[in-house]
């Protein structure tokens, strides 16, 4: 129970990582709000805790949409201790074939939606006992990959930004740190794994020889969240087994 008396916030917890990490927070204690563009009503993503995990619709596109979500969070669970920022997209193609329209949405949601969120969070997190941030990077954001210009450049950025902001929020009780998954079965990973012609050039770049699955990325984001990790800061924490890239 690392997180027992902690209140959390997971965007993009509906599914995938995201809801993985929501479902580690819970078991560890903390009261959850998990955060997704669907409509009300979404089922709790953790079977017996109703109580100790709610749901809110938000858009980290816009900012008044994550203004609300972090006022909705403190009034639910009386105030916020973690944010992680998880929410993202990809669209792949290569530059020439991506619209504007395209890349305007990826960068919106992988990058300005990480700054709604952090810039949101600071005046509830400040006031707590050691806030914590997390940020959602990727493999693809240290190791370049054609046809995936929009994805690699906004996680590229979200490193930059939290060791940026890290540096900033340090002096106000704050961490900041980011989780880099490699190739995981779960989300985008497993979609990646079922497309054979695709999977066929990453498959040997495995050096543990298996997929990561989502359990060893909540694990790794409970440590980021916990007393265990209160001097770590403005880290980029790589959670893929050894890559050879």
């Amino acid at each position: 129970m690392r997180l027992k008396g902690k209140v959390a916030l997971v965007t993009g917890g509906t599914r995938g990582l995201g809801r993985s990490i929501a479902e580690a927070y819970a078991a560890e204690g903390a009261s959850v709000m998990v955060a997704g563009r669907g409509g009300d009503g979404h089922p709790s993503p953790v079977d017996g805790v109703a109580d100790q995990v709610a749901f809110h619709a938000a858009d980290v596109r816009d900012a008044a949409s994550v203004d609300a979500l972090m006022a909705a969070t403190v009034a639910r669970f009386g105030g916020l201790d973690i944010v992680v920022a998880n929410a993202g997209v990809s669209i792949p193609g290569p530059v020439s074939a991506l619209t504007p329209e395209q890349w305007t949405d990826v960068v919106t949601t992988n990058l300005t939606g990480v700054f709604h969120c952090v810039r949101s969070a600071v005046p509830y997190l400040e006031h707590g006992d050691g806030g914590r941030v997390i940020t959602m990077s990727s493999v693809l954001g240290s190791r370049a990959v054609a046809g995936a210009a929009a994805y690699c450049a906004t996680k590229a950025a979200v490193e930059a930004f939290t060791r940026s902001v890290a540096l900033e929020l340090a002096p106000r009780g704050i961490t900041v740190n980011c989780l880099a998954p490699g190739f995981i079965d779960e989300g985008m990973g497993r979609a990646l794994r079922q497309n054979e012609a695709v999977w066929e050039r990453y498959r040997g770049k495995l050096a543990l020889g298996r997929m990561g699955s989502a359990d060893e990325v909540a694990r790794a984001a409970v440590f980021l969240a916990a007393e265990d990790s209160s001097y770590v800061n403005g880290h980029v924490l790589e959670v893929n087994g050894g890559l050879a890239w």
